[in-house]
């Protein structure tokens, strides 16, 4: 067992939870320095980093936990959403596809790919992996909306309708915000009173 490792890491947690981000920072920055191969450090690092907005020192010590363990879908996710913070759409989009193949069930991975494909006008892109997100998360507001708006955009009337009686169903100010944004006026009398 690698003693230095688990005094650094107690040591960071501890000044985690006390609030005290630099000295944690420093802490996990030792702990990865006692063992390179730790993964769940470098995450740590990152995490502090992208508390603080710090993009790029967060995307750097992401990479470097997937270089430990590529196949960490969850890592992958951070990191496309930290790309996306920094206004880096292509490696956030590329991000969210690893995320999304290591664990097609990570509905945040679908919804933050939707969105980067929405920002960038990519709408039946947008739509699509927004559907896996509303689909894995079907009570998700925010989810149902933004799929809605990207079939709006791909002038999708039938798949908006379908959003909105779905919304209808979970979400009734989702599905009200949905039918003015969508302009769709047509569906008005839908919407409860």
């Amino acid at each position: 067992m690698n003693f230095d490792q688990l005094r650094y890491t107690l040591r960071a947690n501890l000044f985690t939870w006390l609030g005290r981000d630099e000295a944690a920072l420093a802490a996990f920055v030792e702990c990865f320095r006692a063992n390179p191969h730790n993964a769940e450090a470098a995450r740590s690092i990152a995490w502090l980093h992208a508390k603080k907005k710090q993009w790029p020192a967060a995307a750097q010590w992401f990479e470097r936990a997937l270089a430990i363990e590529p196949g960490h879908a969850d890592t992958w996710f951070n990191l496309g959403y930290v790309q996306e913070q920094a206004g880096h759409a292509e490696a956030a989009i590329e991000a969210f596809r690893k995320a999304v193949a290591g664990n097609p069930k990570l509905d945040r991975a679908w919804y933050g790919l939707g969105l980067v494909h929405a920002q960038r006008g990519e709408h039946a892109a947008a739509a699509e992996a927004l559907r896996h997100a509303a689909e894995l998360q079907p009570m998700n507001g925010a989810a149902w909306y933004a799929l809605g708006m990207a079939e709006h955009h791909c002038n999708r009337p039938d798949a908006v309708r379908a959003v909105i009686e779905h919304c209808l169903r979970h979400d009734p100010q989702t599905a009200k915000r949905l039918v003015q944004d969508a302009q769709r006026a047509d569906l008005a009398h839908l919407l409860p009173i």
